[in-house]
């Protein structure tokens, strides 16, 4: 029984010696207590005390051996003994053998294999003997969790063994004992068929239920205040760019042309609008690391390495991605971002051995491949609460016209590298405030240029805000051919997940010395979409006086000239006219703003579409009702005829300007008209401003006069009423 218990934990271990240590524990504590039966009882316990001493240290010295380890001998006693049982609960799974993680598993095994006999054995309690093993199973089924497969076999198996313990009788000299032994056992199965028969439905709805994780309830190593956003260090580092860091050699030097390699230091998953973060789940792991699931038609090389700390400081370790194997150090691994910390802190003079696998997808399926969405890249897709307003127009800038998620990626890749400079002293910063400046600040006061900090900061935040999964990732460039890594060589890149192609790549440093300036390609847009300028009214010409009230003569006794008072009359009525007029503006100004920007993304298109269909009305087309939003569009694209001053007459040296499409506009009503509540603030913006568009060169193609009115006409306040 005690035997099973330990096949049951090794299913989550790398290897059998964890079964084998178990067993061998079993067997030591069993054969133990039988052997001390005969003496007296209080002499069993410091017996078995004294061998399971001399069996843990053999334990731990074989474990040891196994996993490779060159710590003294006393040194690593007291490490097992203090961190088994933490160790065991945060190793992540496959667990290796090593001392830590055997340790517990085979003092346990021990002591319940003494309790067994004792009761069992000495105080013939056979029922009582089998409590110890039942709690070892449970314990260790408990301990592998839902890491494992339910144990069917296993778990049958030491239920039958506790039933032939109960119905076989020891060993006695008199028949009335052997009777009585009968008696008893026979009384013990009945117990045991009894409570099988009243647990066992509740025990068989367990099997299908998922059990407990005890690792949820363990904080697993975690990395410090300095690594958490190691992004941060890299201007640190480009300012002393001679301090060497670590020495990197490959266990195969490249041939041909010299070249550097990517050693990977952190991944950053998580940003808040201040800082990106690691935000990894780092589990104490053994030489042999999970495997990575592998992309479809991606060739896989196998990259070994040994990196030796000299001036690096933290927790994290440098590797190429992604890890497959590492000795020569403990370590603990996130397994989502593939990255290494040492949870005791890096060492000058450490050295250990990485074997890497690396992926190579076909990047040329780059161009037709999606960007994935859903639950499962939600955390990169978030950004934190405040986009500044010009960062997220400039984001809206770069995907306009770029449908495809790759499309988009290099846009924003070419944008950056060609209008920013790369600036070895710039202050450190990826907060909101700090990538603003970094993207639209004054040249000469530090605005437009930066680190590698700045471009890959601004290429995620700006990927994220178009709906591009991205990441930060924090390493350095290495020669390829072995040598120092120094602060220099500190380089931060971003990062896009594609579907099937995993996670790529992308440079946004600078392609030349000469940047274009922002401001010749990209101002950024106001808040709202510019609205058409009301248009002001002429000033009344003052009427140039009649001859005949020049000559009129004055009134005997100082009355008012009839001139006078109708002069006041006109001047009276124009101004009401022109306050009139000056109303009518602003209501329509007010009425435009409310169309297009007050409300969802539903109820501005919505508005967009009326101030189109009131660009026909006040253009003098009747706008049918029975026209879909697609023949609407056709309808109003054919120029109305000329008639009655309508259009003014176009000279050859200045055409009639052509009327601008209304695609957007038409998109956008159709999904407002049949996925109400799909539509987004973008689609809205576009369509507001085809709109807007469309009615200013209606508008355009006017008479004088007819502008004149078009501005002034009161009918868009009441038509759709």
């Amino acid at each position: 029984m005690l035997s099973l218990a330990g096949l049951v934990l090794g299913r989550i271990y790398a290897d059998d010696l964890l079964v084998q240590l178990v067993a061998g524990a079993a067997a030591g504590s069993v054969g133990a207590g039988l052997l001390t039966r005969r003496l007296p009882s209080w002499s069993a316990a410091p017996v078995s005390a004294v061998l399971l001493a001399g069996y843990t240290a053999l334990a731990l010295k074989v474990a040891a051996g196994h996993a490779g380890l060159a710590t003294p001998f006393p040194a690593m006693v007291r490490e097992a003994l203090v961190n088994g049982i933490p160790r065991l609960l945060t190793a992540l799974i496959p667990v290796e053998s090593t001392p830590d993680t055997v340790v517990v598993p085979v003092i346990a095994t021990w002591l319940a294999g003494l309790a067994a006999v004792e009761v069992g054995v000495r105080a013939r309690r056979v029922l009582l003997g089998s409590l110890t093993p039942v709690l070892l199973y449970a314990g260790a089924l408990y301990v592998v969790g839902p890491n494992a497969g339910a144990a069917v076999g296993p778990t049958l198996g030491f239920a039958a063994l506790v039933v032939v313990a109960l119905v076989t009788p020891p060993v006695a000299s008199s028949g009335k004992i052997r009777t009585q032994a009968l008696g008893s056992a026979a009384a013990g199965l009945v117990v045991v068929l009894g409570l099988g028969a009243v647990v066992g439905p509740w025990i068989s709805g367990q099997v299908s239920a998922a059990p407990v994780d005890p690792r949820q309830y363990v904080e697993p190593p975690q990395v410090d205040s300095l690594d958490e956003s190691p992004l941060n260090r890299i201007s640190g580092w480009m300012l002393t760019p001679k301090q060497q860091l670590f020495a990197y050699q490959p266990a195969t030097p490249p041939t041909g042309k010299p070249g550097t390699v990517k050693v990977r230091l952190a991944v950053l998953s998580d940003y808040d609008g201040v800082t990106w973060k690691v935000g990894g789940t780092y589990r104490n792991a053994g030489r042999v690391l999970p495997e990575q699931p592998g992309l479809p038609g991606a060739d896989t090389t196998e990259v070994r390495q040994q990196i030796t700390v000299s001036g690096l400081t933290g927790r994290l370790l440098p590797a190429i991605a992604t890890p497959a194997e590492v000795s020569g150090a403990r370590v603990a691994y996130d397994a989502v971002t593939g990255t290494l910390i040492r949870p005791e802190g890096l060492t000058k003079g450490l050295a250990y051995t990485v074997t890497s696998r690396v992926q190579s997808p076909d990047l040329n399926m780059l161009p037709t491949a999606g960007a994935p969405d859903g639950d499962a890249v939600v955390r990169y897709l978030k950004v934190g609460t405040g986009v500044p307003d010009t960062i997220q127009k400039l984001a809206d800038h770069l995907a306009d016209g770029n449908g495809a998620a790759y499309d988009r990626a290099v846009a924003i890749q070419e944008f950056l590298a060609q209008h920013y400079r790369e600036t070895p002293d710039a202050p450190t910063g990826h907060a909101y405030p700090n990538l603003a400046y970094f993207l639209f600040g004054p040249r000469g006061q530090g605005g437009q240029e930066g680190t590698s900090e700045q471009f890959a900061a601004s290429f995620a935040l700006l990927a994220r805000l178009t709906r591009l999964p991205s990441r930060v990732v924090v390493g350095f460039t290495a020669p390829a051919a072995g040598g120092q890594v120094t602060g220099g060589n500190a380089v931060a890149w971003p990062e896009v997940l594609f579907d099937g192609l995993g996670w790529v790549a992308f440079d946004p440093m600078p392609a030349t010395d000469d940047p274009t300036p922002v401001e010749q390609d990209f101002i950024p847009k106001p808040s709202t979409p510019p609205t058409t300028p009301p248009e002001t009214t002429a000033p009344p010409e003052t009427a140039a006086p009649s001859l005949s009230a020049v000559a009129a003569p004055v009134a005997a006794g100082g009355g008012t000239p009839a001139g006078v008072v109708a002069g006041g009359v006109s001047g009276s009525l124009l101004v009401l006219l022109g306050l009139a007029a000056l109303t009518v503006v602003q209501l329509r100004r007010g009425l435009r703003r409310r169309r297009l920007y007050d409300g969802s993304p539903d109820d501005r298109i919505t508005g967009a579409w009326r101030e189109f269909t009131d660009a026909l009305r006040l253009s003098g087309q009747p706008v049918p009702d029975h026209l879909s939003a697609t023949e609407m569009s056709a309808y109003a694209a054919v120029t109305p005829p000329a008639r009655g001053g309508l259009l003014r007459k176009a000279a050859p040296e200045d055409p009639l300007p052509p009327l601008p499409a209304l695609d957007e506009l038409v998109s956008a009503l159709n999904t407002v008209g049949f996925a109400p509540g799909a539509a987004d603030s973008g689609q809205a913006d576009r369509a507001g401003a085809q709109a807007l568009s469309y009615a200013a060169t209606l508008r355009e193609r006017r008479s004088w006069w007819r502008k004149l009115w078009w501005s002034v006409h009161p009918g868009p306040l009441r038509w759709h009423r």
